[in-house]
């Protein structure tokens, strides 16, 4: 357990990781960055010289502004490295799985494998169950993809019909972005309670899984910096 424990990173060795992967793979990072520190640090030394504060009254202003500006700096680097790790996955078979596994949490009930699956193309369906119901997610090109969801659609509605059922398509030629996807299920309208939810996942285990290979490389939900204490 100790030779495990020894193994991980500490919490400043992957912050300084991520940081360096995002500056090799996004330029405007580093000046965003700076900028984002740089801002209210200066803007805490002008207005307060400005409104004639006292001494302590500065250091005050300072301190705050470099506090602010430093958790401006985590958020912007936060963000471009979210970006640039969405980037590496997207387009590959499995990235809507990963995002589904690490990136909803609460009442959803979710798995990384696909519930239905093209063996030629690899175009794949997930599923997912929430408050708002029933969420079925397409993987591929709409086209291509579309005779699978509605098979899927089908059987879903076969098993449950009183539960609302919930279409999201990402693919090449769909509005919209991997990163964006759960938030995009979040922003759906609640209308199960959870132990209904619970309820609606167990009888949709009959239907099974499909094992599609989930992409390997960056996790976009664990590329966050964590949290200072």
């Amino acid at each position: 357990m100790a030779r495990e424990t020894e193994k991980e990173p500490g919490r400043l060795k992957t912050m300084w990781s991520i940081f360096q992967m995002t500056r090799r793979n996004d330029k405007a990072a580093l000046p965003l960055m700076l900028l984002a520190l740089l801002g209210p640090i200066v803007l805490s030394i002008v207005l307060p010289i400005v409104l004639g504060s006292d001494v302590l009254f500065i250091v005050l202003w300072i301190i705050s502004g470099l506090l602010v500006g430093l958790m401006l700096a985590m958020m912007v680097l936060t963000q471009r490295a979210e970006k640039i790790a969405f980037a590496q996955i997207e387009g590959r078979p499995g990235a809507v799985g990963a995002v589904l596994k690490n990136g909803l949490r609460g009442s959803w009930t979710t798995s990384e494998m696909p519930v239905a699956v093209n063996p030629k193309t690899q175009d794949a369906i997930y599923r997912a169950v929430g408050r708002p119901g029933i969420v079925l997610i397409s993987e591929g090109p709409r086209e291509r993809v579309a005779r699978l969801l509605g098979e899927e659609q089908r059987k879903v509605k076969r098993i449950v019909p009183n539960v609302p059922v919930h279409v999201l398509e990402v693919g090449p030629d769909s509005e919209l972005e991997l990163r964006r996807l759960t938030r995009s299920m979040r922003k759906l309208k609640r209308t199960l309670t959870r132990a209904e939810v619970m309820a609606v996942a167990n009888r949709l285990t009959s239907l099974g899984q499909v094992n599609l290979p989930i992409p390997k490389g960056i996790d976009p939900r664990r590329v966050r910096p964590g949290r200072p204490r």
